[in-house]
Formats: structure tokens, sequence, C-alpha cells
């Protein structure tokens, strides 16, 4: 049956989550030996917590993309809700609006010379 596959986590891995950050360092015995770190963003995060040798991929899926992040369309990028999406562009607006009246200013300091 598809999505029984049951994952566990690797036990020479450790996982530091720093802020908003989940951060992956494999162990060594000596500091040379180390030479990648992994950060991991949000939806990979979800699925790194999940993984307990207990959770079945199918369950881990559901929850990712109940998380509301479309694996199939936007390969793991977030959907943005409404709320998201109106702050974005209040967002741009405010940098418009800040272009247009450097602008203007530029303009009236132009024709006064």
């Amino acid at each position: 049956m598809q999505g029984t596959t049951v994952y566990k986590k690797n036990k020479n891995m450790v996982t530091r989550k720093i802020a908003d950050e989940t951060i992956l360092l494999p162990i060594y015995r000596t500091s040379k030996e180390i030479n990648c770190i992994y950060t991991l963003n949000k939806p990979a995060s979800i699925v790194w917590d999940m993984i307990d040798g207990k959770t079945t991929i199918a369950d881990i899926k559901d929850k990712v993309l109940n998380n509301g992040f479309d694996l199939t369309k936007d390969k793991g990028k977030r959907i943005k809700d409404k709320g998201e999406k109106e702050e974005e562009e209040r967002a741009k607006g405010k940098e418009g609006k800040a272009e247009r009246e450097r602008e203007r200013e530029r303009g009236k300091r132009e024709i006064t010379k």
C-alpha cells in the first residue's frame, strides 16, 4: 500500500531550533570532519519533526498539506493566506507611494534650479 512507509531519524544527526529555523548537524568525532550543516525550510521542518519511526509518510504528507503547503504546484512554497497577501500589497503600496514622493521632490528641485 502506498503511503504506509515509516521513517526514523538518523541517530548521527543533531537537531537544533533557533528562532524559526531548524538546523541539522551531522555528528562527527572532530570539528575537522564537519563539512556541512542543513537548515530546513518550513515544510521540511514539519516533516523532520514528524519523523519518529511510527508516523507514516501519508500522515506526514497530510500534515504538510494541511499547513498551507502545496507540494505539487508550488514545490514546497507556502501558500499565503488572504491576510498575508493584503499585508504584502499594503507594503508595496507604501513603497510605491514613497518612491512617487521622492520623484516629485526631485522634479520640484530641478524646476527651481
